[in-house]
């Protein structure tokens, strides 16, 4: 079968489509002919070695999904941890899900990583549950164009959060306002510190999706209300994630990490979180944003939007089909 490969740890130029070994089941797995892939800020990471527990080159890229599972012929989409861009995929049954009636294989392929992930971060900081009289959940979204950005927005949306969310650009956050974002932050003309500080009149939010590292972690907490939490997801500028302590004391704040990878093999967390975001799904509430759909061919040139920011929404390749 054709794949896309990482043929070193040396960036996305290092992507190669070659023919490979079809998968070979392990217990537990099932085959499925993938139709289309979804592009990860982790998967350039990897292409970098950035990700952690990253295998040695060479390896087959990708690990979002969708297609048609071979036993069953059902549309199903997925979500494992490599190997994802290859026109057949052995993918784990618990870690499938079905493609919704009313979408695209392209929307299925969109779906798990950010979808999953934007809806642990709101359960993790406890807004899944409704607030407290006459208080709304407040919340700062980084990236908030992105894949999972733009998943966070619908679903808090939904949840009738208020929310703060960060961008490079005027134009996308028009875009993401549209999907129900109330505050956008051009964080290349302003501080989004003293706008949240600012447009909060002092008291902050409750929880931020942070996935920056660096500076941001220690700012983001710094946006805090009392008793808020950073929902650490990811360290996109390659930067350890810096601490304020003396803020993270003086509001009785936490940092909570995220890591799906580890999370999604947790049936008791992954099975309440699908039941609750394929009802959303079923009342047409939710729907993934995709900026542009590649053939595999161009997929060095998608990596590359998700490397220099350009993706509004997610990137999707179109592996067979």
């Amino acid at each position: 079968m054709k794949a896309l490969v990482i043929t070193s740890l040396s960036g996305p130029d290092a992507l190669n489509i070659q023919d490979t070994a079809e998968p070979v089941l392990k217990p537990g797995q099932t085959l499925v002919r993938v139709a289309a892939g979804g592009l990860n800020f982790a998967d350039f990471m990897t292409t970098q070695g950035g990700y952690p527990g990253t295998p040695a080159p060479p390896l087959i890229a990708g690990r979002e999904f969708s297609g048609v599972e071979e036993t069953s012929g059902r549309r199903v989409m997925g979500y494992i941890q490599w190997g994802a861009f290859g026109e057949k995929v052995a993918a784990y049954s618990h870690m499938l899900w079905p493609v919704p009636e009313h979408w695209t294989y392209e929307q299925g392929a969109a779906f798990p990583v950010n979808y999953f992930t934007a809806y642990l971060g709101y359960w993790h900081a406890s807004m899944t549950q409704s607030p407290a009289p006459g208080r709304t959940h407040r919340a700062l979204i980084h990236a908030v164009a992105g894949g999972v950005g733009t998943a966070a927005v619908q679903i808090g949306h939904i949840l009738g959060v208020e929310m703060y969310g960060t961008s490079s650009s005027d134009e996308k956050l028009a875009r993401v306002k549209e999907l129900g974002l109330q505050h956008g932050i051009n964080y290349k003309q302003s501080d989004y510190e003293e706008v949240v500080k600012d447009l909060t009149h002092g008291e902050g939010v409750d929880a931020a999706f942070e996935m920056l590292g660096g500076e941001h972690t220690a700012k983001s907490l710094r946006c805090l209300r009392d008793f808020g939490r950073v929902i650490q997801y990811g360290t996109a500028t390659g930067q350890p994630p810096q601490l304020d302590v003396r803020a993270l004391y003086a509001k009785a704040a936490s940092i909570q990490g995220l890591w799906l990878t580890y999370l999604s093999q947790k049936r008791e967390i992954m099975e309440p979180a699908w039941k609750q975001l394929s009802e959303w799904i079923a009342q047409q509430k939710l729907a993934p944003v995709i900026g542009q759909v590649l053939p595999l061919e161009r997929s060095v040139e998608g990596y590359k939007l998700l490397q220099e920011g350009k993706n509004y929404g997610k990137v999707v390749l179109k592996i067979s089909g």
